[in-house]
């Protein structure tokens, strides 16, 4: 079997930036890190092939030997050997998860001391996405819509609290309502989530039927979303207070509408400006006239076409575009003409061709001789 390449241990492109080579390296560390694996020697191995990967791809100058001659070009697999964890190993955390509060938390799913959102008071809701899809017009102009969206409110019955009417809710006694327990590891203090009360810092004797102790129930709500006008294909709106609700009574999340848009028959974008494509005849291009022009908010408007216009020339109509987002003026819209030939002609058109081309010192006959179009 070919040996991975480092690029492929962490999950990235080889022109991957620094930003996602050590954003790759930290959902490993995470997830296959000894403490959190204890006694599984396939997780450790991951461990260790992610930080060799990461050690050589981290540093500018290792990176570029290893992409010019792999391996042999980096003294990479040095400290790696059987010691495990911690012997010769990259262990230095503080570029990728920030502090030591939030390498606990990442390994062990619980926080340090003061953490202002412990697991057993309110916590704030989740964020919602929901992708939208809308028309060119739609983007161009600015709409008003009415979405519908499933998401997690506090339950009526029990006002959050998870408990059956007449019921009350104990505080666990193994964590005194905190939700985590300290445990001792070598030299650090860690606190985890704790087991009795999985977290919630409460004991519930007897759960709201309803919500089943959750303290939230799913619902629809109908929302309306105002799109304000120049939005681009996957552009996020922000809709504050509109996520799903938090539990233990906390706030809550946000929605976030993601736009799509819809291919347009006619229009192409290209940023916030619009590309129409125009067909007009020979004679036409030769003698110059006026053709009427669609613009996206479904008007249309003249367009002179001045003699000897070429097939591709393309005519520019200022601040018929698309509104800036977030800003005052408009891109343009332009209109690239392309010149239809005819396939057939009657003998009128013939011969005032013939005579166009006699009048132009072109004699058509001797190609004919000449046997090039037999």
């Amino acid at each position: 079997m070919a040996e991975r390449s480092y690029y492929e241990i962490l999950g990235v492109a080889k022109g991957a930036k620094d930003d996602e080579i050590k954003s790759a390296y930290r959902k490993l560390a995470i997830k296959y890190h000894p403490d959190k694996n204890k006694g599984n020697k396939e997780a450790e191995e991951k461990f260790k092939e992610a930080t060799e990967a990461y050690e050589v791809l981290r540093d500018a100058q290792k990176r570029s030997a290893y992409d010019q001659f792999g391996k042999a070009g980096v003294n990479a697999g040095a400290g790696y050997g059987q010691g495990g964890f911690g012997q010769g190993a990259y262990t230095d955390f503080s570029d990728i998860f920030g502090n030591f509060e939030d390498i606990f938390e990442g390994f062990f799913g619980g926080g340090g001391g003061g953490r202002t959102s412990r697991r057993g008071g309110p916590q704030r809701g989740s964020d919602i996405r929901y992708n939208l899809e809308i028309g060119l017009e739609d983007a161009a102009l600015g709409k008003e819509v009415k979405i519908d969206i499933p998401r997690n409110e506090t339950c009526g019955d029990c006002n959050g609290t998870g408990a059956a009417k007449g019921s009350s809710v104990s505080t666990c006694p193994d964590c005194g309502g905190s939700g985590q327990v300290r445990r001792t590891q070598g030299f650090f203090s860690v606190t985890t989530t704790c087991p009795r009360c999985n977290g919630k810092g409460k004991i519930i004797a007897s759960p709201c039927k309803t919500c089943h102790g959750a303290g939230l129930v799913e619902k629809r709500r109908t929302i309306n979303i105002k799109i304000p006008a120049g939005v681009e294909n996957g552009s996020r709106l922000k809709v504050s207070g509109e996520g799903e609700s938090g539990p233990g009574g906390g706030p809550k999340g946000d929605l976030y509408v993601v736009t799509h848009i819809k291919k347009h028959p006619t229009f192409e974008r290209n940023g916030s400006d619009l590309i129409v494509i125009k067909t007009i005849s020979l004679a036409m291009a030769c003698l110059g006239g006026e053709i009427e022009v669609p613009t996206i908010d479904g008007k249309t408007i003249a367009l002179k076409i001045p003699e000897g216009t070429e097939s591709g020339q393309a005519f520019r109509m200022k601040g018929l575009g698309i509104p800036y987002l977030g800003a005052y003026g408009k891109g343009d819209q332009h209109v690239i003409v392309k010149i239809e030939i005819p396939k057939k002609l009657n003998k009128k058109q013939k011969e005032l061709l013939e005579e166009f081309a006699k009048e132009s010192g072109e004699n058509l006959s001797i190609n004919k001789k000449s046997g090039l179009f037999s």
